[in-house]
């Protein structure tokens, strides 16, 4: 294959992926629309959230979710990733501590809790998306043999616009009432964030990604996250319904619950991006002035 044909090919590819990772997206907003109609036929039905009803303090330690299908599923991503994942020390590391923080954030009362209040949901949604995403992002990288002569296939912006889109849509009122209504509707939630994170990190960390596109990107990241935890801080009023009469016995308002979640969102969520921003421009630092040595 000559060498435009060979572009021409990579190209496609490109677009292809592009496009199937758009109608994604779509459909995650479709859905997410669709969970606006149908939230108050949810709250006359009574549904209850996939981990439970909200618990009080003194059974919190109680409720672990021992859904053998959640356990099945991890089980699943640990034959995967010592399989098909990069079989150095630092991936089989990064690979225990994502299934740790998984059993936290799917089977530890963390799962109930977020029943209870906004701030520990979002506590959950930060745990996958800025801890769990990176961390598989590591067991599954593009091996740096492998970059040589190609771009991203899909492109790094369209990794970061759709994953602040749905990051957005799951922290709207009505979609995010649809996802504690409804187990399917949880499961959509979590894995759309999970996976559109994974996606995104793993574009940042790919060694076909620039160490400036890398670091624009966590930037971009950042200031969306915290424009979203600024709006859930300086709210005039709780919005979300599902937590309203639940926060009071661990000593919460549901105003001061939203806020507290604003402010996870807004001020320690944004520590691994810019640990991670600063560690690649670092990196390429030391690279450049040891070329410029030579």
């Amino acid at each position: 294959m000559t060498g435009k044909a060979h572009d021409q090919v990579v190209r496609d590819d490109h677009w292809s992926e592009t496009i199937a990772f758009a109608w994604f997206f779509r459909r995650v907003a479709h859905t997410a629309s669709l969970a606006a109609m149908l939230s108050s036929d949810l709250v006359t039905f009574g549904a209850v959230p996939y981990c439970g009803t909200a618990p009080l303090p003194a059974d919190l330690w109680r409720q672990w979710n021992l859904d053998p299908w959640v356990m099945a599923a991890l089980a699943a991503v640990a034959l995967i990733g010592f399989t098909h994942g990069r079989p150095d020390r630092r991936s089989r590391l990064a690979l225990g501590t994502a299934l740790a923080l998984m059993v936290i954030v799917f089977i530890s009362p963390l799962c109930a809790l977020a029943s209870a209040l906004f701030s520990a949901r979002i506590a959950h949604h930060l745990l996958l998306i800025a801890a769990v995403a990176p961390l598989l992002a590591m067991v599954f990288s593009v091996p740096r043999e492998a970059s040589q002569g190609t771009g991203p296939v899909i492109s790094l912006t369209a990794l970061t616009l759709g994953h602040a889109i749905i990051l957005w849509i799951w922290h709207i009122p009505a979609p995010y009432f649809f996802a504690l209504s409804s187990d399917g509707g949880y499961w959509l939630m979590q894995l759309s964030l999970l996976l559109s994170a994974y996606l995104f990190w793993r574009g940042v960390l790919s060694p076909r990604t620039s160490p400036g596109a890398a670091a624009l990107s966590l930037l971009g990241a950042v200031m969306q996250m915290g424009l979203l935890g600024a709006l859930l801080v300086f709210a005039p009023r709780a919005l979300f319904t599902p937590h309203f009469g639940t926060t009071q016995p661990f000593g919460l308002t549901q105003l001061q619950d939203q806020q507290l979640a604003g402010l996870l969102m807004w001020v320690p969520a944004m520590l691994p991006y810019l640990a991670v921003a600063l560690i690649t421009c670092a990196a390429s630092l030391r690279r450049s002035a040891t070329a410029s040595a030579q």
